[in-house]
């Protein structure tokens, strides 16, 4: 079984984290349509402390939409969720869905469509891991 995301430790801030994955995200075609900051929703809502951690919903329009167009339930996986949360002073870690194995529940996985779409996708994904890791 493959992991649900991939993980990757920077020594920046959150906020420097959030600028790498979005550039490195925006390179292969991914725009933000979100961001979640949850250490403000958490304060806010519960009165509770927690670590900065922002979650950012990446979408590939034309990935998107060969998706909808074919199955419209998946939309339920989308968009491709990519959180950074701090590490330490000074450090963060990016964390960045595994769509392949988002795709298994519910089977949408074995339609060849989406499937494809979803392989497509994995290999964007795992370019800007790798561009997060090497840069």
């Amino acid at each position: 079984m493959e992991t649900v995301g991939w993980d990757v430790s920077l020594s920046e801030t959150v906020d420097a984290g959030i600028e790498r994955a979005t550039a490195a995200l925006k390179e292969e075609g991914f725009g933000i349509l979100t961001r979640v900051d949850v250490h403000k929703a958490f304060s806010e809502k519960l009165g509770k402390d927690f670590r900065p951690y922002v979650i950012l919903g990446a979408c590939n329009p034309s990935l998107a939409y060969r998706a909808l167009e074919k199955r419209p339930e998946a939309g339920l996986l989308l968009p491709c969720n990519v959180v950074v949360e701090e590490a330490g002073p000074g450090r963060c870690v990016v964390r960045v869905v595994n769509p392949a194995e988002m795709m298994k529940p519910g089977g949408l996985d074995q339609d060849p469509d989406l499937a494809a779409v979803g392989k497509e996708a994995d290999a964007k994904l795992r370019r800007v891991v790798e561009k997060l890791r090497t840069a």
